[in-house]
């Protein structure tokens, strides 16, 4: 209960809050929605009864702070939902009155923890040099870690203001300790891991903590908005399954939702906790920069360049998720081809505010620095939403080069940013200011660089560029120092004929498109028309594409994989464009483009035009188009969402005559909506699809619930599929122990019999042949199913042995499987560990297996010889090449005996993968479960005549590569 002296101190608050909401609601046209405020007061709903969105948001907070004085966090922006929630986070800040005012730069200078990174010190040659061959994202965080493990990476600028600095050494370090937490939570290598987190230091060590693990990183973005998680719960389950997720990674406020989410994603063994992750131990392995204690760095898992680097899921998806495979060969070529054709230096400082869970956020703002060894200045999307001139402070005290954000974001500085608030700002050292991922709009260029120049910019510093996911990012971009080119055509040549005719200056009713520039090195693109094949210049088509950074398709989706593959290695973008002069012009989404009469009409034009008019929410209005049978063509709906519903007939009014004067026809439907009715994508994108779905199924604009609502809804609808998993878990598990039960008592009754047997019988080939036979019993007793694949290469034995035999090592039960399976008298090489086994101990025995102590270095040199004395008398040989098993999967480094012994004998190595044998009896497991073990035979390996060194690590090679595939593990 509040006390007497908190009511005091609230009321002014409150009072002036709302007379400051009041006052903002006039300003936007809003009465009814003042009415609301005035029934309701502190209990008013900042969207659903005030029709708030973000943007006015932080104009609410902008405000409050200079009524106030006081300095109120980023979170408010998204966390508040009534005008409660904005009283009482004014009551929890300390009042700044009395302190004299800041100016503009001091304000937000760097905190002195983090000194500016300046110019970037120039990389050696042969650091250079290594990172342009390494052949993985985890091998160039290892070069420059071991090269420069106390250098600063990132310039992390966190929510009390302060920039916490990142070197590549803690970056590795906290990685490599998340690892290890991640493996014990149960993420197995090829396993996939998704991040739900926001921009903070965890996101980076979790993401390289998942490549360390050898799983694979699934960036997804976080819920921000209260009132659609249940939308929310529904698009990500949809990701997740999709994605077969083992573990989801996020943060504390989320975690409630996150576990809604394990009922929908069987696949989903544990929601863990970002920062309770990142507390993991870790090894002090950096005692002092730059010394290395003579530690090697390498991490735990060694990707090749084919296996997935991550998946990259598309900002729309929805019933059928598409997540872009991307390998690290993808990665790294895309990554190669921006640092040539941006011609990228050391010296170069990115700074960003983009997220990560973004491809341009993750990749160009993050990747392309680690790549090429300059620092990066990382920003929240918070941050800058809620004050954009944060975004340009941070370049002027970084000095940073180069900096990507979407058109809207260079709008947003335009309209939001007081002059007083960048006073002695200095943007001189932008050299690069990258506008991609969402359509360039010429004014915003032409009003950002009028704007900004008495700052330092430079208009040729505006750089339009061109990506998609499926690229892995980046696909073309301008000649630095350009300027944007636009291209100005004839609108009724374009719209009929789909030719872009250039026109005059004087044209008032001319189509514009922005360049993107020339392809990047190593990217083809071509323009192609329904059937495939080439147009000439200046004609509209299909934008189609070829890289070694291209995707080879979307993970686990075949049939929307196929609708990108043109065959030739040419991938559909999707998008419509023309060439002129060699660079590209996009033109919009080819299911996007609305065809009425016979016109082809842009959306994004028509959204432009239906934006001017007053009342009309910016970048809130969709145009698409729907299918009009009885006329034949496509009718023209435009859904606009509203500041204030009142003005409803006066705006679909505007929005008509405007578009008619512009266009030269006019909507067939305008549809104005209340504010947050239009979906939108995870990085602000319209979703036309979405809302023409919703429109055709009667459901656009319709009231969303209340947030408590929709979680209560979610997990009443989950409860039922939960309790329908735990009972099919309880009754699985159950009917699984009493399995190995049943599988354990089958082995010890037949161990008894076989170990008098065994005991009794003096002829050692005798003693295999019984071993082998009552093994096999006891397989089939225990209903354990081994099939053998190659064992027609077992029919060469006779004529071609000895052999030495190198199996994979997944389990004990490989080796009752191995000397069920394979020719009668190969014998094994034990370690010494056998001679502690009384029944174990017996059969090696009378048998004539080996057992030889591993950490005595005679020990293993007399095994050597003892070896190749049994290979040269005529005997096979079973040799576990990895030495030994654990619980996780992955083909572990091999020993080089075996390989010694091929090459000083002459005799073949046959590799044989197992597979299965670790489900069935997992280390560190009692009870086996049921199961089938897969042998797979060859094929044979015969070392050179003559061999050395280089022979005996060919032939250790060549058997690993081999067993990996054919046992479908990674080479850890």
């Amino acid at each position: 209960m509040s006390t007497p002296g908190t009511q005091l101190e609230r009321k002014p608050i409150e009072d002036g809050t709302l007379e400051l909401l009041r006052e903002l609601l006039a300003e936007l046209g809003s009465g009814s929605a003042i009415e609301e405020l005035d029934r309701r007061r502190s209990s008013a709903h900042l969207e659903r009864d005030l029709g708030l969105g973000s943007l006015e948001r932080v104009e609410v907070l902008l405000r409050l702070e200079t009524m106030f004085g006081a300095r109120l966090p980023d979170r408010v922006v998204a966390e508040a939902n009534t005008v409660g929630d904005l009283v009482q986070a004014v009551l929890k800040q300390e009042s700044d009155v009395g302190v004299p005012a800041a100016s503009a730069a001091s304000r937000y200078q760097p905190s002195a923890s983090a000194a500016s990174p300046g110019e970037a010190p120039s990389a050696a040659r042969d650091l250079a040099r290594e990172i342009t061959e390494a052949e993985s994202l985890t091998e160039v965080l290892r070069l420059r870690v071991r090269a420069e493990p106390g250098r600063t990476h990132i310039f992390l600028y966190e929510e009390s203001g302060a920039t916490r600095p990142i070197t590549f050494g803690e970056l590795y370090e906290r990685a490599t300790a998340v690892a290890r937490a991640l493996k014990q939570h149960g993420l197995e290598p090829g396993g996939t891991c998704a991040i739900m987190l926001p921009t903070c230091a965890e996101f980076f060590w979790t993401f390289f903590g998942a490549l360390f693990a050898g799983g694979i990183p699934v960036p997804i973005y976080p819920p921000f908005r209260a009132d659609r998680i249940e939308e929310y719960a529904a698009r990500q389950a949809g990701i997740l399954r999709n994605a077969e997720a083992q573990l989801l990674v996020t943060f504390r406020q989320a975690e409630p939702v996150a576990r809604l989410l394990r009922p929908r994603v069987p696949s989903l063994r544990a929601v863990v906790n970002a920062t309770r992750l990142a507390e993991a131990p870790r090894e002090a392995w950096l005692p002092g920069v730059p010394g290395v204690a003579g530690r090697p760095i390498e991490p735990q898992h060694r990707p090749r360049a084919d296996d997935i680097a991550f998946l990259q899921y598309t900002s729309g998806s929805t019933g059928s998720p598409k997540g872009v495979v991307l390998t690290h060969a993808n990665l790294l070529a895309n990554i190669r081809s921006i640092t040539e054709g941006v011609s990228l230096a050391p010296s170069d400082v990115a700074v960003s505010w983009l997220p990560l869970y973004h491809d341009m956020g993750l990749i160009g703002a993050w990747f392309v620095p680690l790549y090429a060894g300059f620092p990066v200045v990382i920003l929240s999307p918070l941050a800058f939403l809620s004050r954009p001139e944060r975004w340009l402070w941070a370049i002027h005290h970084h000095r940073g080069t180069l900096s990507p954000a979407p058109n809207f974001a260079y709008e947003l500085c335009v309209r939001k940013i007081a002059d007083k608030d960048i006073e002695g700002l200095d943007l001189s050292s932008w050299r690069a200011a990258f506008n991609g991922a969402e359509p360039v709009n010429p004014r915003t260029i032409e009003r950002f660089t009028e704007r900004f120049a008495r700052y330092g910019f430079h208009r040729e510093a505006l750089v339009p560029v061109y990506g998609l996911a499926e690229a892995t990012l980046a696909v073309s971009t301008p000649p630095f120092g350009s300027g944007t080119k636009v291209d100005r055509i004839e609108r009724e040549a374009f719209e009929r004929e789909g030719r872009a005719v250039p026109t005059a200056l004087e044209n008032t009713n001319a189509l514009e498109f922005v360049s993107a520039g020339g392809p990047l090195p190593r990217i083809e693109v071509r323009i192609a028309d329904a059937h495939g094949r080439d147009l000439d210049e200046r004609r509209e088509g299909r934008l189609l594409f070829r890289s070694p950074s291209a995707t080879s398709g979307y993970y686990r989706n075949p049939e929307a994989t196929r609708e990108i593959l043109c065959g030739d290695g040419w991938l559909d973008t999707g998008d419509l464009a023309y060439l002129a002069g060699g660079e590209l012009y996009i033109t919009g989404r080819s299911k996007d483009i609305i065809i009425k009469g016979g016109r082809n009409l842009y959306p994004h034009e028509v959204e432009e035009i239906a934006g001017r008019v007053p009342g009309v929410r910016t970048g809130c209005v969709v145009a698409f188009g729907v299918t009009d049978e009885r006329a034949g063509t496509e009718r023209l709906v435009i859904a606009a969402e509203l500041r204030d519903e009142s003005g409803r007939e006066r705006v679909a009014g505007e929005i008509t005559r405007l578009v008619a004067d512009a266009l030269g026809l006019p909507p067939d439907t305008v549809l104005p909506l209340p504010p947050h009715s239009i979906p939108k994508t995870s990085s602000g994108k319209l979703r036309r699809s979405e809302t023409k779905r919703l429109y055709l199924e009667g459901q656009l604009g319709k009231h969303q619930a209340p947030a408590w609502w929709q979680v209560t809804k979610l997990a009443v609808r989950n409860a039922w599929p939960w309790l329908v998993t735990a009972l099919k878990r309880s009754s699985r598990r159950g009917l699984e122990a009493a399995y190995g039960v049943y599988a354990l008592a089958v082995f010890a009754v037949l161990c008894a019999p076989l170990w008098l047997i065994v005991s009794i019988t003096p002829n050692r080939r005798a003693a295999a042949s019984i071993t082998k036979a009552m093994l096999r019993l006891m397989l089939v007793c225990a209903c354990v199913r081994v099939c053998v694949e190659g064992r027609e290469l077992l029919k060469d034995f006779r004529v071609s042995g000895p052999w030495i035999f190198a199996p994979n090592h997944e389990s004990y039960l490989d080796i009752v499987a191995l000397a069920a399976l394979l020719p009668t008298g190969a014998l094994f090489v034990a370690k010494g560990e056998v001679e502690k086994m009384p029944l174990i101990r017996t059969l090696a025995r009378r048998i004539g297996h080996f057992a030889f102590n591993r950490s005595d270095p005679q020990a293993r040199i007399e095994q050597s010889k003892i070896i190749e004395d049994a290979l040269q008398q005529g005997k096979s040989v079973v040799i576990y090449p990895e030495g030994t098993f654990t619980p996780e999967p992955g083909i572990r480094p091999f020993l080089l005996g075996a390989f010694k012994a091929a090459v000083d004998t002459g005799r073949p190595i046959c590799p044989v993968a197992v597979r299965g044998a670790r489900e069935i009896l997992r280390d560190g497991t009692l009870l086996p479960k049921p199961g089938r073990v897969t042998l797979t035979i060859g094929p044979l390996l015969v070392p050179q005549r003559g061999g050395d060194w280089h022979e005996i690590v060919r032939l250790r090679d060549a058997a690993r590569e081999i067993i990996s595939r054919n046992a479908n593990e990674p080479l850890l």
